[in-house]
């Protein structure tokens, strides 16, 4: 596996330990259709939420959360209409981006950006 695949899947791992110490229930991790993928489904205080996971090992290319583009958000976007139509009764939905950095000597940074719209 590439060193950037690897460093996606250990950020979604410490991205769902991170939303569940913030009172998140995890439904699903990776969730696809067709070839759209949502990181995390995961609910908190009856919304549910559609979550990007972004992660970066610097902040040398900018800042993790800066590459979800609207084609990116798009594509998300028809993935969580998708789940709503597999998954119907969510009412209360929200889309969110979390964005993890890795320095070096230091813990990871966290990011979450809520109720995204682009």
């Amino acid at each position: 596996m590439a060193t950037h695949n690897q460093l996606g899947k250990h950020g979604e791992q410490l991205a769902a330990a991170y939303l569940e110490e913030k009172a998140y229930t995890i439904l699903f991790r990776n969730w696809r259709y067709s070839y759209y993928e949502i990181d995390i489904i995961a609910s908190q205080n009856n919304k549910l939420h559609f979550i990007e996971v972004k992660t970066r090992s610097s902040s040398r290319f900018g800042h993790p959360e800066e590459s979800v583009t609207k084609k990116k958000f798009r594509y998300l976007q028809q993935a969580a209409d998708e789940f709503l139509h597999q998954h119907p009764g969510h009412y209360r939905i929200q889309y969110d981006i979390l964005s993890i950095t890795f320095r070096p000597h230091q813990p990871p940074e966290y990011f979450l950006i809520e109720d995204v719209f682009l």
